[in-house]
């Protein structure tokens, strides 16, 4: 059997066939010839003329221990369509890449797996190669059809570097997949999104969680009017156990810690004060014997305290055991009360809560959280881990959609 054809059957190039193969210190070289006497643009339009033409070579994948090269002659063609000198398109490889379609999948597979310093050392190719490609493959896949359906969705904001740099990421609840992201978390950052989704889609949007920014809550009110915003049960909860530790704070808990040492068994102040705190920030169907006696101490000696952990509970309640019928009313009245408990901290929290009062609600009924996002957000932070940093927010936005985007990568192995 000829050399040529072992390498067309091992290499099944697409649009080609081997000429020549030639051993390098560099690798394998391998000669093509191209099936079809047209160019075509990569707008698409087939030309039969060119302008001029010069060799080129794309990384391929490796042969055993042996770097693999395709080396073909590239033109570049006048398309009448695009009005403008564009280099033609081949089967092989995408626009513009250096590396076969093959390899590019192969580590566009891999890097949805892997971190990129270990990918990038199986492959044989730089960090800042594996990043190109990843950029090539999610231009190409990003399907513009991840905007169409859209009826609930969750925005959330993640940091990506230090100095509150942050990236915008909006989620489709019903999917659970990441349908876009923008960096920054501003009002024009979330209005894109909407200017891309179109006013068509926009009207389709039936419901949208978010943690209560202002920013988004503007870009949502004014483009996408007729949808329900909902503001997440984390974020709301957040809010009160931060009121929570206000009062904590304030409180003179000297003659509870020397209760605690004799009751808990322990001569660490600092340990006591831990363990105060967190008593009265745990859900209280998480607490331990130890813990409900912390909160028996304190409701003994510190009332305000005890009446501020009561209100707290008492919001949790809102989002776990309360009919969503009856949400509303709940939510007043506990508005009503907290405004009235002469709290400093929890007489605010009413105040912010009566402000988000109709969204609050709006979760409740729904059954809506913001869940899903965090954890997409969590994922992003792996994602962040994984390849030790990204150098700009373009690098982390294209292994978002790679990873958390529902993005099926083919591979050549598979049959």
């Amino acid at each position: 059997m000829r050399v040529t054809t072992a390498f067309n059957r091992v290499l099944a190039v697409p649009g080609a066939s081997v000429a020549d193969v030639a051993f390098t210190d560099d690798g394998v070289v391998v000669g093509l010839r191209r099936r079809t006497r047209l160019h075509r643009c990569p707008c698409g339009h087939k030309v039969a003329g060119r302008y001029d033409r010069s060799r080129r070579r794309w990384r391929h994948l490796d042969l055993a221990i042996a770097r693999v090269w395709l080396e073909a002659e590239l033109a570049r063609v006048w398309c009448p369509r695009c009005q403008r000198v564009r280099t033609e398109d081949v089967p092989w490889a995408r626009p513009g890449a250096r590396h076969s379609r093959d390899f590019e999948d192969i580590v566009a597979w891999l890097a949805q797996r892997m971190d990129k310093t270990s990918l990038s050392k199986l492959m044989r190719c730089s960090w800042e190669a594996v990043h190109r490609i990843v950029t090539h493959v999610v231009t190409e896949r990003l399907s513009a059809s991840r905007l169409e359906d859209l009826y609930r969705i969750g925005v959330d904001e993640i940091s990506y570097k230090r100095g509150h740099r942050y990236l915008s990421v909006v989620t489709d609840h019903d999917t659970g997949r990441v349908v876009w992201v923008g960096t920054g978390r501003s009002v024009e950052t979330l209005q894109n999104f909407y200017a891309e989704l179109g006013p068509a889609r926009c009207d389709q949007l039936e419901a949208v969680t978010m943690d209560g920014a202002a920013a988004y809550i503007g870009a949502t009110r004014a483009k996408a009017p007729h949808a329900t915003i909902c503001f997440d049960a984390f974020h709301v909860i957040k809010w009160a156990n931060e009121a929570l530790d206000g009062v904590f704070a304030a409180s003179d808990i000297t003659a509870l810690k020397t209760q605690m040492k004799t009751t808990t068994r322990t001569n660490a102040t600092n340990s006591a004060w831990r363990r105060a705190r967190y008593a009265i920030r745990a859900g209280k169907e998480r607490l331990s014997a130890e813990h409900r006696k912390i909160i028996t101490l304190i409701r003994s000696e510190r009332a305000d305290l005890h009446q501020a952990w009561l209100l707290k509970e008492e919001l949790r309640d809102l989002f776990q055991i309360i009919d969503p019928d009856h949400a509303e009313a709940y939510l007043r009245d506990w508005t009503s009360r907290a405004a009235r408990s002469g709290i400093r901290p929890f007489i605010n929290l009413a105040t912010k809560i009566a402000k988000h009062f109709d969204g609050i609600v709006a979760a409740v009924e729904l059954g809506l959280s913001n869940s899903r996002s965090e954890g997409i957000n969590t994922k992003i932070r792996v994602i962040q881990r994984r390849g030790y940093g990204h150098p700009n927010p373009a690098s982390l936005t294209a292994m978002i959609y790679l990873c958390c985007s529902g993005m099926n990568i083919p591979i050549p192995t598979q049959t």
